[in-house]
C-alpha cells in the first residue's frame, strides 16, 4: 500500500537535484507528515485549498530508507504515516500533478 505526500514542484525539482526529499517539518518536528489514499484529499482540502504548484509523491513504504510510523499525535481520530527522516528518491514510485479545481479544493482527483 502505498503512502503519499503533498509537496511544491519547486521542492521536488530541488530534492532530484540533492538526491533526497526532506520537507520543512523533518526538521521542525522529526518527521514528513503523509497520508494514506483516504486521507490525501482531506488532507489537501483543509491545508493546501486553493494553493496551485503543487505534486502528489506517490511513495512505496517498503522502499523507504527511513522508518515509517502510524500514528496520532493530534489527538484525532486516526493514525497517519510518518516518515522519520528523508525521503529517498527511490521510494518516490511516482510524481502527479496536484491541481485544486476551480472551488480550490481536490476532490476531483482520484488517488489509489
Amino acid at each position: 500500500m502505498l503512502i503519499y505526500h503533498i509537496t511544491t514542484q519547486d521542492a521536488w525539482t530541488a530534492a532530484q537535484a540533492g538526491g533526497e526529499y526532506r520537507a520543512p517539518s523533518l526538521a521542525a518536528q522529526g518527521f514528513i507528515h503523509c497520508s494514506t489514499a483516504d486521507q490525501v484529499i482531506r488532507v489537501a482540502d483543509n491545508l493546501f485549498a486553493g494553493q496551485h504548484g503543487l505534486v502528489l509523491l506517490h511513495i512505496a513504504p517498503d522502499k523507504l530508507a527511513a522508518k515509517v510510523v502510524y500514528e496520532n499525535l493530534e489527538g484525532g481520530s486516526e493514525p497517519f504515516p510518518h516518515v522519520y527522516g528523508p525521503i529517498n528518491l527511490e521510494a518516490v514510485e511516482r510524481v502527479t500533478p496536484f491541481e485544486p479545481g476551480p472551488d480550490g479544493r481536490f476532490g476531483h482527483h482520484r488517488v489509489d
